[in-house]
């Protein structure tokens, strides 16, 4: 993809998706606000494998499906 998108966009066109972007928008509290999606997948090891592949010099992950609260998560 090459069009920016925001983050509400994201969400609407990739439900339950681990989404890797290029270059994001961020808030003064370095919030995602959007960006140019370069890969998305269920699979968030995959995500990671194309993250290493691409090496982009500035990028960001979202997820946009639900965490239940048992589900722990090491950044």
């Amino acid at each position: 993809m090459t069009e920016i998108l925001t983050t509400q966009e994201i969400y609407r066109r990739f439900h339950s998706e681990w989404i890797l972007l290029e270059d994001p928008q961020l808030s003064k509290d370095l919030r995602v606000l959007g960006g140019r999606v370069v890969f998305h997948s269920s699979d968030r090891d995959e995500l990671d494998r194309k993250a290493m592949q691409l090496q982009l010099r500035h990028s960001a992950r979202l997820f946009t499906g639900t965490i239940d609260a048992e589900t722990a998560i090491v950044l």
